[in-house]
């Protein structure tokens, strides 16, 4: 577990940063002294045992005793399936690659071009990695910042500089895009292997609405495309109900295993109807503003973990002087919580994160982008 940006005892443990910046030296990583003089990093194997495997990439304990997060961003999504078959927690991995500086780095401008169009143009791509560079760094800002706000602000700007570079390929895609047969891309929800059968009329309607959505994205009339979708998913939503009926609020309860009194549940079951409702609409602005209520109530009868419990999601164990100034904070923030004094909450988190930062640099996981893969003696090179 690592350390939290949200400091609110019901969030804390779900909203996450990211904490891996190590140099290739600090990882271990070998180097050899060319005759110019230049220092060039090689590649480093390291053997351990996976602790946890992500569909994309692997934690493991080295046998050198460190932690490691190993990515397979180079290696195929046909390799990856065959992969997922051969993974299992605790079996021991051999892995070949260089150490990079933070998550971020695992998908890396040539990842990113490969995925457009091969129309667009040299001085377009110049724009475009410049935009990626920035992106990257704004990613990395945002993930090492402890204050939400700050963070939340970085994320705001990423999003702008990802939208203007959609803007910057979008005219390439469209020209380049070839639109499935309204068939096959009907039959890509799944309808027909769980035997739900569309009716006739029903389907020329979906056809038509599909055909007029093609030529507009064609002709790039995004908001008359975006309505025109919002037309097919209508005709279609009682089927995708009959396909992945909604949760009831009963059984939504149910997992909760919360104890709430009648009054506040009769509440919360118009509130949830009211919110799958407005998730059918599209109206987000109300989905949220009824999830926010919704989840103000529940939270009034959920009951904080103890500072054990809370404690024994960390992956390390601390020692008793911290851990008796940990405990204090924790029961602090909890009498605080419920005050609802969120600036003396935020304050007292801070505390809670600074005793722990030692912790969370020691256990801190190096990120190894592999290159070469050996798992029960089968050797992986990315294609």
């Amino acid at each position: 577990m690592k350390k939290t940006i949200k400091k609110s005892w019901m969030i804390a443990s779900a909203l996450t940063i990211g904490m891996a910046v190590l140099t290739p030296l600090q990882a271990g990583a070998t180097s050899v002294e060319p005759t110019n003089g230049v220092t060039v990093q090689i590649e480093q194997q390291i053997t351990g045992t996976i602790t946890s495997f992500n569909g994309v990439g692997v934690g493991i304990k080295g046998r050198d005793g460190k932690n490691y997060y190993i990515s397979f961003s180079k290696f195929s999504d046909e390799q990856l399936k065959q992969m997922r078959m051969n993974i299992v927690e605790g079996q021991e991995i051999t892995v070949e690659g260089g150490v990079v500086e933070h998550y971020a780095d695992f998908y890396t401008f040539e990842d990113y071009k490969k995925e457009l169009p091969k129309n667009v143009p040299n001085e377009e791509l110049t724009k475009l990695e410049k935009m990626f560079s920035e992106v990257k760094k704004l990613e990395k800002e945002a993930s090492k910042t402890k204050e939400m706000e700050e963070a939340e602000k970085k994320y705001e700007e990423f999003n702008k500089i990802w939208e203007e570079m959609y803007k910057i390929t979008k005219p390439y895609i469209i020209a380049s895009w070839q639109p499935q047969p309204f068939k096959e891309f009907l039959e890509n929800y799944g309808f027909s292997e769980n035997n739900i059968v569309i009716a006739e009329n029903d389907k020329k309607e979906l056809k038509d609405i599909y055909e007029e959505w093609v030529k507009l994205e064609k002709d790039g009339q995004e908001e008359k495309s975006k309505e025109k979708m919002k037309a097919f998913k209508k005709v279609l939503q009682p089927y995708l109900d009959e396909l992945n009926p909604p949760e009831t609020f009963e059984k939504y309860i149910e997992g909760v295993n919360l104890e709430i009194s009648t009054e506040d549940l009769a509440k919360l079951k118009d509130i949830y109807e009211d919110i799958q409702k407005a998730e059918k609409d599209d109206n987000y602005e109300l989905y949220n503003k009824l999830s926010t209520e919704f989840y103000n109530i529940l939270s009034q009868f959920i009951i904080p973990p103890t500072f054990e419990e809370y404690m024994s999601r960390y992956e390390f164990k601390v020692n008793k002087a911290d851990s008796k100034q940990l405990k204090q904070l924790y029961e602090e923030i909890l009498k605080l919580d419920k005050k609802e004094d969120s600036t003396k909450v935020e304050e007292k988190w801070g505390a809670f994160d600074n005793i722990l930062e030692p912790y969370f640099e020691a256990n801190r996981e190096i990120l190894i982008s592999a290159s070469k893969l050996t798992i029960n003696g089968q050797e992986y090179l990315p294609r």
